[in-house]
C-alpha cells in the first residue's frame, strides 16, 4: 500500500513538472541561430568592381580614358545627317572631332588631378592611375600640358568659329570640375551641355547652322544618360563620393528620366517632320529611339546599371542591334 502510494506520488510530480520540461528547450532551440550568426557576418566581400580593362593601358593612356572617346564619335558626326557630307565637309567634322578628343582628354586629366583624393574612396575610381599610384600628379600635369601643346594647332585649323566652340566646351568643364559639379541639377546640365558643344562644333566645322530641334534632342537624350548615371552611383556609393547626390533620390530621378526622355522623343518626332528633310517613312525611326530610351531606362530601373552610359550604348545587344535596324532605315535618306 505505501508502495502504492509512492509511485502515485511519483507520477504525480513527473506530471506537473512535465510542462516546464517541454517549454524549457523553446529559447534553448533560438540560441543556436545566434550564436551561428557571427559566423556568417564575415562572408568573404565581393571582389572589386571590374576596372574595365584599365589595368592593362599604360598609366599615362590610361589617363586620357579612351575607353570615353566614344562620346564625341556619337555626337559631332551628328552634323552631317542633313547634308554636308562633301568631301570637305566630312573632313573639317573629323578635325573638329579629333580636337574633341584631345580637349576632352584634357578635361579628364585635370579632372583626375582634382580629384585625386576623392577617386581614393571609390569601388572603381580608385583603380584610375592617379588614384591608383601608378602615375604621379607631376606626370599627370606634364601629360596635361601635351594635350594643350596637341590641341593648339587643332583649333588653329578649325577657324576662328570651331576653336570657340571648343573653347567655350573647355571653359564649361572647367568650372564643373572646380564648383558646379557639386551643385545638384546644375551637374547634369552642365554634362549635356558639354554634348550640345559637340554637336555645335560638327555644325560649325561644316559651316551650315545648327538643326535646333536636333540640338533639343540630344541635350534630352544625354540628359537621360547622365541622369541614369547619377541613378546608379546613387544606389551604389551613397552621397560619399559625390556630393552633389545628396540633392537627388531614386523616386526623383525616376520621374525626371521619364520627363527628359518624353522630350528626347518629341524633339525627334519634330526634328524628323520640319529640319531634317527626310521623307515619311523615316518617321519609322521614332520606334528605334522609343526603344533605345526603353532599353536604358530597363537597365537603370529593373537591372540596377547604367554606371557607364557609352558601354550600354555601345555593348548592349538590344541597343546594337536596334543602332543597326535604325542606321538602315535612315540610309536611303541620308544617300538622297
Amino acid at each position: 500500500m505505501t508502495q502504492l502510494t509512492h509511485d502515485t506520488t511519483t507520477t504525480t510530480t513527473v506530471t506537473t513538472t512535465a510542462p516546464p520540461t517541454t517549454t524549457a528547450p523553446a529559447p534553448e532551440a533560438a540560441a543556436p541561430p545566434e550564436a551561428e550568426a557571427p559566423k556568417t557576418a564575415p562572408a568573404p566581400s565581393p571582389p572589386d568592381p571590374d576596372v574595365r580593362g584599365r589595368r592593362g593601358l599604360p598609366a599615362p593612356l590610361a589617363l586620357l580614358r579612351p575607353g570615353q572617346w566614344p562620346k564625341n564619335l556619337l555626337v559631332v558626326p551628328l552634323a552631317l545627317l542633313d547634308g554636308g557630307w562633301s568631301g570637305s565637309g566630312a573632313v573639317r567634322v573629323a578635325l573638329a572631332l579629333g580636337a574633341f578628343v584631345l580637349a576632352s582628354s584634357l578635361v579628364y586629366v585635370l579632372n583626375d588631378i582634382a580629384d585625386v583624393e576623392r577617386d581614393k574612396r571609390h569601388p572603381v575610381k580608385r583603380h584610375r592611375p592617379l588614384a591608383s599610384g601608378r602615375m604621379g600628379v607631376p606626370a599627370a600635369w606634364a601629360t596635361a600640358a601635351v594635350l594643350g601643346a596637341l590641341l593648339g594647332p587643332a583649333l588653329l585649323a578649325l577657324g576662328p568659329g570651331g576653336a570657340l566652340v571648343v573653347g567655350l566646351y573647355l571653359a564649361v568643364n572647367g568650372a564643373y570640375s572646380w564648383k558646379l559639379k557639386h551643385l545638384p541639377l546644375i551637374d547634369v546640365f552642365v554634362v549635356a551641355t558639354g554634348f550640345v558643344l559637340r554637336l555645335l562644333g560638327g555644325y560649325e566645322a561644316t559651316g551650315r547652322p545648327a538643326e535646333m530641334w536636333l540640338v533639343l534632342t540630344v541635350l534630352a537624350f544625354c540628359l537621360v544618360l547622365i541622369l541614369g548615371k547619377r541613378r546608379h552611383e546613387l544606389s551604389v556609393s551613397g552621397t560619399g563620393h559625390r556630393p552633389a547626390l545628396v540633392g537627388y533620390s531614386a523616386h526623383f530621378l525616376d520621374l525626371v528620366l521619364v520627363l527628359c526622355s518624353a522630350l528626347a522623343v518629341v524633339g525627334y518626332l519634330l526634328y524628323l517632320r520640319t529640319e531634317s528633310g527626310f521623307g515619311p517613312y523615316a518617321l519609322l525611326t521614332v520606334v528605334c529611339a522609343l526603344l533605345a530610351l526603353f532599353r536604358y531606362l530597363q537597365v537603370v530601373v529593373v537591372d540596377g546599371g547604367g554606371g557607364e552610359p557609352v558601354k550600354t550604348l555601345l555593348r548592349d545587344r538590344v541597343m546594337l542591334v536596334n543602332s543597326t535596324v535604325w542606321g538602315l532605315l535612315l540610309l536611303p535618306h541620308l544617300a538622297a
